[in-house]
């Protein structure tokens, strides 16, 4: 690179530039495209799910504002159980290959899938971890949003309470800004969810 002279290394800089957005971009179709084929595919085989996570507070909040929403690099799904069999079968018919990851189910995108690019999917009416406060909701806690099954929105909120990582206090702090939550919301949760709650509420700049 020192042999180059200043315009063949702006050309180069901006060329890498491009290719950086390109990445990006196409990474965010991506995450769409797997999301789009598998809801299709569970609808198909009328296996009951809901979408979670990521992509479920991106529909949400782009009820309010789709200029606050904000990307996600995986799928985040919500099956029963007893359902598993079919959803299996119905998902590996369009490309995706079912793994364990760290006790949680994967659904790779193929062969060369990579685990955080993949499909995550969560039991409903199951503590993901023994010291949350309340189980995941049910599959039928889901309403259809642009031909989706989507998480009902308290049942979304007091995931991410439970979970409360950084990421999740990001998201609630989005729903938080747009008003899709307000002060009227920490009643509907068990009391350590909505200290939780109210705590951003008060201060959702923190």
């Amino acid at each position: 690179m020192s042999d180059m002279n200043s315009e063949q290394l702006v050309s180069l800089v901006h060329q890498q530039s491009l290719d950086v957005f390109e990445r990006m971009f196409r990474a965010v179709e991506l995450v769409q495209e797997r999301l789009n084929r598998a809801c299709a595919a569970l609808g198909k085989a009328n296996v009951p799910y809901a979408v979670i996570g990521g992509n479920a507070v991106a529909v949400w909040v782009a009820t309010i504002d789709d200029g606050a929403v904000r990307n996600t690099r995986d799928v985040d799904l919500l099956l029963a159980e007893e359902d598993l069999p079919q959803a299996t079968a119905a998902l590996e018919a369009v490309g995706f290959i079912r793994d364990v990851v760290t006790d949680t189910i994967v659904f790779l995108d193929g062969p060369q899938g990579k685990p955080s690019q993949g499909l995550h999917i969560l039991l409903a009416g199951r503590k993901v971890k023994p010291e949350h406060a309340s189980p995941t909701p049910s599959v039928q806690c889901a309403v259809e949003i642009n031909d989706k099954r989507i998480v009902e929105l308290e049942a979304l909120v007091e995931m991410k309470l439970n979970s409360y990582r950084d990421k999740d206090r990001t998201h609630l702090r989005d729903m938080i800004l747009i008003g899709l939550l307000d002060a009227t919301w920490p009643s509907r949760f068990p009391p350590s969810l909505a200290q939780r709650l109210q705590a951003l509420l008060d201060d959702p700049e923190g």
